[in-house]
């Protein structure tokens, strides 16, 4: 069975992303819709895939990483308006493929991304 997972790396503290809010999306032209919305573990983790089952179909999807509200909350002064707020990553899903990982590196100021495994 298909599953999508995620995880979150502070490359600026140098931890687990915990406590960050993340939601997907199933893209259809200009229309988004919510498929799930989760929050990362103490390891910067999900506690279960955020995309799986009968929800896992081809298509185009959208994580929302909510960095800006992770960052405040650790007391970490931003600009306002921040540099980066919400990072959003768009990426296709090819249902025939089994698993597709799409973790985050953040920092107040930058971001990268990659198909894990």
């Amino acid at each position: 069975m298909g599953r999508l997972t995620t995880h979150v790396l502070d490359a600026a503290l140098g931890c687990p992303g915990s406590a960050i809010k993340v939601e997907l999306y199933r893209v259809e032209g200009e229309q988004l819709t919510l498929i799930n919305r989760v929050l990362t573990n103490h390891d910067g983790r999900c506690d279960a895939p955020v995309l799986q089952g009968d929800d896992y179909i081809s298509g185009v999807y959208q994580l929302q990483f909510h960095a800006g509200d992770y960052y405040r909350a650790r007391g970490v002064e931003l600009p306002e308006p921040a540099f980066l707020d919400v990072v959003v990553l768009r990426f296709g899903i090819n249902a025939e493929q089994e698993h597709y990982h799409v973790p985050l590196l953040i920092s107040p100021y930058s971001y990268s991304t990659y198909r894990g495994s």
